[in-house]
């Protein structure tokens, strides 16, 4: 038997099965419910509202087997034959992340074809897997964050029971799993939830749509709809961590904000489980509060994303200074964000033309929880051509920029295809079937970009086939020369960061970093790590007496008193007495 619910809180609704309309009962709270003996697992059924005679999918739909325009199937979670029994969890700190998009990390694009290579990221000595959004959204691919079924997993990729059989695979491997959530606002195709009910805010909009109704009349049901697609990844798909997209587009004016909700349904759920659960912030705002406990009056989430830390990097590595990156790019913004993790702490930001962020408290907030990286989905994705760094950048640099990130006090992730250096381009791709939808992509992109000083010929078009498939990684290439050395340096560089605790210490406030011209170099412990990044040789001052050389990029590193000659574009890790 199955009970069919549904929120509807200002209409009339009716379930439709195998053709037939069948009344529900509606209760004092709004919700409508119907008991159904007959209707097990693979049932298909829709909803019918009295003012709309379409059937339309259930806005809680665990499987959307016919798209997002079609009816929901009844699926039972408990049915799963989990082998994942002994897994006992894996904790952020001390991890490394590898950021994935399910659609172009294998030539087939599914869940079964990721984990034919997961034994690939347990070579390299990866900790956790995180998957770009994989709910339902409507087309065939997509970045994931047009989704608007939040609790069914996108059908293309292998469906419900294919994520699961991901993630089972996953740790069985001693992988933990982060799946990225978007709850800021629904796609623009196929979001049927608000025709039930006020699911939509009408205070006003974020870049990507309509804000989701979190303070508003009948918002409660909202927050609970998103809370219960939160705990369900967690709890239904054996998840262990969410990074909760752009949270800073979460309009929430009640005195309890729903991520502080959020956190602490949330570790309710991780005592009930008996395993570590983590949530994980993407925010434009730069304020630790997000990270605070609690009981110090923050939200008490697990990390944030930390940009400044790859502007740092990024800018200082290619010299770009276009856009947001105008105020970053030097060694002292180097020095802060090491040190710091957030360059903007309540200084002027000329790119929005005010002050932003608030200071770190490098004596209370660790190192791990912020996620560092050297690039993602967005900053590869939303550049014009969607080139990596490995298009511009020397292996010399490419080399320097990894020993930065992977000896940094933060929580390092890397980006599919980085730890090889891959050359093929992750560009911005949709597959809209709407033509006014493709349309309005199609030229929204070249004007972006246009304004950026890029020719409209330059962009890709998101909606060209060719444009995702040139996304594909190209695995053959881990073999090749120079793929192959570069591979090398990020395996060398991970086991190195577990086998010194130094390298792993999340005390901001001890690690040290000083510069010179085109050098630079940080103290962790006794763990030195020094850049040159300069295309000359240059002899860089210690201020300690290296006693071995732990790794090197490249070969023709000279130890000294106290004191190392690197050759041009090199670095290396030594220890000092």
């Amino acid at each position: 038997m199955t009970v069919f619910e549904v929120w509807v809180p200002e209409k009339t609704v009716k379930l439709r099965i195998d053709g037939t309309d069948r009344d529900m009962e509606r209760g004092d709270d709004g919700w409508w419910r119907l008991d159904v003996p007959d209707a097990g697992p693979g049932t298909d059924y829709s909803y019918v509202l009295t003012e709309h005679d379409s059937p339309l999918p259930d806005p809680r739909s665990k499987w959307q087997p016919d798209g997002v325009h079609g009816p929901s199937r009844v699926y039972d979670h408990a049915a799963y034959p989990w082998s994942d029994g002994a897994w006992t969890g894996r904790q952020l700190p001390g991890s490394v992340l590898y950021e994935l998009h399910v659609g172009t990390f294998t030539p087939q694009g599914t869940f079964d074809a990721a984990v034919e290579r997961l034994d690939h990221l347990v070579e390299l000595g990866i900790d956790m897997v995180e998957l770009l959004p994989v709910n339902s959204f409507n087309g065939e691919y997509n970045w994931g964050y047009d989704g608007v079924c939040w609790f069914a997993p996108h059908e293309a990729y292998g469906g419900p029971d294919g994520l699961k059989r991901f993630v089972d695979a996953c740790h069985q491997r001693g992988l933990g799993v982060v799946l990225d959530v978007v709850y800021n606002h629904f796609g623009p195709s196929g979001a049927y939830a608000p025709m039930f009910a006020p699911y939509l805010s009408s205070a006003g909009a974020n870049p990507w749509g309509d804000s989701v109704n979190l303070d508003g009349p009948e918002s409660e049901e909202v927050r609970r709809y998103i809370i219960d697609s939160v705990l369900s990844w967690l709890r239904d798909y054996h998840v262990d961590a969410l990074r909760l997209d752009a949270v800073h587009a979460l309009v929430d004016h009640n005195a309890v904000h729903l991520l502080e909700q959020m956190a602490v349904e949330v570790d309710s759920l991780s005592v009930h489980v008996g395993r570590p659960l983590a949530l994980i912030a993407e925010s434009d705002l730069n304020d630790p509060k997000l990270i605070t406990p609690r009981a110090a009056t923050g939200y008490g989430l697990d990390a944030q994303w930390a940009d400044d830390v790859h502007h740092a990097l990024h800018t200082l590595l290619t010299g770009e200074r276009q856009g947001y990156y105008g105020d970053f790019g030097s060694l002292e913004c180097l020095e802060t964000v090491l040190t710091s993790a957030f360059f903007h702490a309540g200084t002027w930001s000329s790119f929005r033309r005010r002050n932003h962020g608030r200071p770190v408290d490098r004596t209370r907030v660790p190192g791990h929880r912020f996620v560092a990286y050297l690039q993602n989905h967005d900053q590869i994705g939303n550049r014009a051509i969607g080139d990596r760094l490995s298009a511009t950048l020397s292996p010399g640099l490419l080399k320097i920029g990894a020993t930065l990130l992977l000896t940094s006090p933060f929580t390092p992730m890397l980006f599919m295809g980085e730890e090889w250096a891959a050359s093929n381009p992750w560009q911005f791709f949709t597959s809209h079937p709407e033509p006014e939808l493709a349309e309005a992509v199609q030229t929204g992109r070249r004007r972006e970009f246009a304004s950026h000083g890029w020719a409209e010929t330059e962009v890709p078009d998101p909606q060209d086939p060719a444009t995702f498939q040139r996304s594909k990684l190209d695995w053959s290439e881990l073999g090749k020369p120079g793929h192959a050395e570069i591979l090398d340096l990020y395996k060398r560089l991970i086991t190195l960061r577990r086998e010194h605790t130094d390298l792993t210490d999340p005390r901001l406030d001890k690690v040290e970093v000083w510069h010179g011209d085109q050098y630079v170099v940080m103290r962790r412990g006794r763990c030195l790590v020094a850049a040159n990044l300069a295309a000359v040789p240059q002899t860089v001052s210690l201020k300690a007496v290296p006693s071995k050389v732990l790794l090197a990029t490249e070969p023709g590193v000279v130890l000294q008193r106290d004191r190392v000659e690197l050759p041009a574009e090199t670095a290396v890790v030594v220890y000092a007495r």
